[in-house]
């Protein structure tokens, strides 16, 4: 159990988008795809995916993992196009209609509702992708249901602390998904197989220093003490089971850190930039704006605007 604990605690969990749909007219995607993980939650209609096209109850759900392709088919019509997924992103509106969820309810028409998060292994590796998981079906699991439809509902909400309440129900989502991941017993072997940077005592000790040190000493030297490996080795280790270069992560984080400090305090630019590891400020700046596209202090000018749109 402390093994899949350390994963809940090590996955950073982002929510990306979701809309609700009414299906126009039915399609048969040959190699549909999403670009982030997916749940499809069926409500009226007809679903079907894979090369045997496995049926999806309504009230059961469809999961993505990142990336993987599949045949899926939307709407009940016999009487459906087909074609490949550049031909339906080009054409998506002809085949699925946005509408509110309050409209879901008071249909009988096919309709969907898609939501779309990111998970990412200490925010390096894609969880589920690494693990090779293909396409499932969730059944007969109301709390997930019903965490989706929570999601679409506060997206048509206007009201304050609507970006908080988001994260919250993404993050409980995750983890309601690798229970039900769990005790259906799905999947044991890829995730006793694939997710090697759990395997490694060693590399959670160097993202668990990372993160509480950001502000000190985070050169490969240092690094390698944490790890107990040698200083010329570390990077490629780290590099070996990660795919990115250990200072390359260690920048990402504090400027992750740096905006998550833009939004929710009122510290200055400077003092952020000390507190996330930089000494400079200027360099501090220049590093913000290479990596965001925009200055630090415009950043939190804009998210101050949206948040009391």
């Amino acid at each position: 159990m402390d093994y899949y604990n350390k994963i809940i605690e090590s996955v950073h969990i982002r929510f990306l988008k979701g809309n609700n749909y009414r299906v126009e007219k039915a399609v048969k995607i040959n190699d549909y795809q999403e670009n982030e993980n997916a749940l499809i939650l069926l409500h009226h209609g007809n679903l079907k995916f894979g090369e045997d096209q496995e049926l999806v109850n309504e009230g059961e759900i469809l999961f993505l993992p990142k990336g993987r392709k599949t045949v899926l088919t939307i709407g009940s019509s016999s009487k459906r196009a087909e074609m490949d997924f550049e031909q339906f992103s080009d054409s998506k509106r002809k085949y699925l209609q946005s509408i509110s969820f309050k409209d879901i309810k008071s249909i009988d028409e096919d309709c969907i509702s898609l939501i779309n998060f990111e998970s990412k292994v200490f925010d390096v590796v894609n969880f589920f992708n690494s693990l090779d998981i293909p396409p499932f079906i969730i059944r007969f699991n109301d709390r997930i249901a019903t965490l989706i439809e929570d999601i679409v509902k506060e997206l048509e909400n206007g009201t304050v602390g609507k970006e908080r309440v988001l994260k919250s129900l993404t993050e409980v989502l995750m983890i309601e998904l690798l229970r039900h991941i769990l005790k259906n017993r799905l999947f044991t072997e890829e995730l006793s197989t694939n997710a090697t940077y759990f395997k490694d005592p060693r590399l959670i000790d160097l993202f668990n220093y990372i993160k509480t040190n950001l502000n000190g000493d985070l050169s490969n030297k240092v690094l390698a003490q944490v790890a107990n490996v040698s200083e010329d080795y570390v990077g490629q280790y780290f590099k070996m089971l990660t795919g990115i270069n250990p200072q390359d992560y260690i920048e990402y984080q504090r400027m992750e850190a740096a905006v998550e400090l833009l939004r929710t305090s009122k510290k200055s630019i400077r003092d952020i930039g000390k507190e996330v590891g930089y000494k400079d400020t200027a360099y501090f700046c220049r590093r913000f704006k290479m990596m965001y596209g925009v200055p630090a202090g415009k950043m939190r000018r804009r998210d101050s605007l949206i948040s009391f749109q």
